[in-house]
């Protein structure tokens, strides 16, 4: 067995993952709606030009640029009013030298025509003559055929994590479904002989089971299909008959709780009998989160969270929700994008990389980090948290007012 807290870094913790990791689940075709927060399995190529005609971006008039120039308020451009462009019908006629068509938002341009004046820039002199009062360019207040998107370009590549944006232009471009990566199944395991279910008065020495809550709602947010698989007490039989059940349904396993050091964790002595390579290691140099333990069975990756709320849920966010999105890990630990000036000294031990919840707010134009200090068994502190500040291994700690790092929740 991996000796007890031989820290690993998270880097490292990370690679020994990786090497170990099997295929991911599986592709399959989604419509849209389905394919919200998914990874693409194949790259999207564009069929058609988007848009496929020259249309307006405002109300106005369909011109000639070059009969607008040197138009102002005191000598306007006066243009003959010829015709008016309809709503999702073609543009029929073209606009000849000297004239200008009536066009809405969104309406074809006439052939002939290069830009639109804005309705704002015109006065109507009468039923057959506009005054442009401001000159426009040729491909002012207009999107060409074409400018979102041309025949044969690509789209969206392959392993592209699909946003609401992304949405809108496979619509746009007349594409329904998508091949995207099966949402990954990921069993829920809560262990020790202490908790039990929300639904129960605890007894002396007893807890409410929690972690199970805030897991699944991470793996759901991270787009998986999680399954709940209950509470097994500090038997190492059950735990075992549970694990091999788990391994059998579910792409991911977390075990919650059962990963300290004691004679009654069993979850790093199970997993070494399930299958190859077992238990990778046991402890991150980490806070919170330490004593996590990392293991694959059979290419399938397996973790042994802590106990404590808030230690389970960072090392999730660290190490599980990437597998979930992505199934490998990026080449450095996860964003940290939102830059805030701490508000008060945070001290770290040297060599070991800390995680702290902060609540953001505004002051004086930039964004500010309060801590919320509290032990890492307190789930409200996560709860007041609006993320996670994060301090590098090889500083000792942060001044109040550095710039620091933050992931949003």
């Amino acid at each position: 067995m991996t000796e007890l807290f031989q820290a690993r870094t998270v880097r490292e913790a990370r690679e020994l993952l990786a090497a170990h990791l099997g295929p991911e689940a599986g592709a399959e075709e989604a419509s849209l709606p389905e394919a919200l927060g998914r990874r693409l399995a194949r790259a999207v190529a564009a069929v058609d030009e988007v848009p496929g005609f020259a249309r307006s971006t405002v109300d106005g008039f369909a011109v000639r640029a070059k009969d607008t120039f040197g138009a102002s308020e005191s000598m306007p451009a006066y243009l003959d009013l010829t015709g008016e462009v309809l709503m999702g019908r073609e543009s029929v006629g073209q606009l000849a030298p000297g004239q200008a068509w009536l066009i809405p938002t969104g309406g074809m341009l006439p052939t002939g025509a290069d830009a639109v004046v804005m309705v704002e820039h015109t006065e109507e002199l009468d039923r057959r003559t506009v005054g442009v009062n401001s000159p426009v360019a040729s491909g002012d207040n207009v999107v060409r055929a074409g400018e979102d998107m041309m025949p044969g370009a690509l789209l969206l590549p392959r392993g592209h994590l699909l946003r609401p944006q992304d949405l809108g232009l496979l619509a746009a471009a007349g594409v329904t479904e998508v091949f995207v990566a099966r949402r990954a199944r990921v069993g829920i395991i809560s262990s020790g002989d202490e908790v039990v279910e929300p639904t129960r008065q605890p007894g002396p020495g007893q807890v409410r089971d929690v972690n199970s809550y805030v897991l699944y709602g991470q793996a759901l947010a991270a787009g998986a299909r999680p399954e709940l698989l209950g509470i097994v007490g500090d038997n190492f039989e059950l735990l075992l008959t549970t694990l091999r059940r788990a391994l059998d349904q579910c792409d991911l396993v977390l075990i919650s709780g059962g990963s300290s050091v004691g004679v009654r964790d069993v979850a790093a002595e199970a997993l070494n009998t399930l299958g190859a390579p077992g238990v990778l290691f046991h402890g991150i140099s980490i806070k919170p989160g330490k004593p996590t333990v990392g293991a694959v069975v059979n290419g399938k990756p397996v973790f042994g969270l802590p106990g404590h709320p808030v230690s389970a849920a960072v090392v999730f966010e660290l190490f599980v929700t990437p597998l979930l999105k992505y199934w490998s890990y990026p080449d450095r630990l996860p964003e940290f994008p939102v830059r805030a000036r701490l508000l008060r000294n945070m001290r770290s031990a040297a060599g070991r990389e800390d995680f702290i919840r902060v609540k953001l707010a505004v002051a004086d134009g930039e964004i500010t980090a309060e801590p919320i200090l509290g032990k890492s068994g307190l789930i409200s502190t996560l709860v007041r948290a609006d993320g996670l500040a994060y301090i590098p291994a090889e500083k000792e700690g942060v001044e109040a007012g550095e710039l620091i790092g933050v992931k949003l929740f």
